[in-house]
């Protein structure tokens, strides 16, 4: 068993919003903690009256409990946009809700 962290994403019901989230699962294989985190994101978007957009991305942390700083989750992307407009593009839009 080994410790993965696995990226979802679930569109909100009642606005225009999806949420991406990480969490972390002890699993057997990377397909079983994609299987656990699936089930939970379709629970979540129940809550949050939203259905699970779909996207499952896993990490391998490895065979050790998790701790303090350490890294749950890792998207390497190749791009030429300089850091800038590689923020402006992937995270910075403008349409994050970021308070709260």
């Amino acid at each position: 068993m080994e410790w993965y962290g696995v990226r979802t994403v679930v569109r909100w019901g009642d606005c225009d919003a999806y949420e991406e989230r990480l969490t972390i699962w002890r699993a057997s294989s990377a397909d079983q903690a994609i299987e656990l985190a699936e089930r939970d994101a379709v629970k979540y978007a129940e809550i949050v009256s939203g259905r699970y957009a779909g996207l499952a991305q896993s990490y391998l942390i490895g065979p050790e409990q998790p701790g303090h700083g350490d890294e749950v989750y890792s998207l390497l992307r190749d791009s030429v946009l300089d850091p800038d407009e590689y923020l402006s593009t992937y995270f910075d839009t403008g349409a994050e809700h970021t308070a709260g």
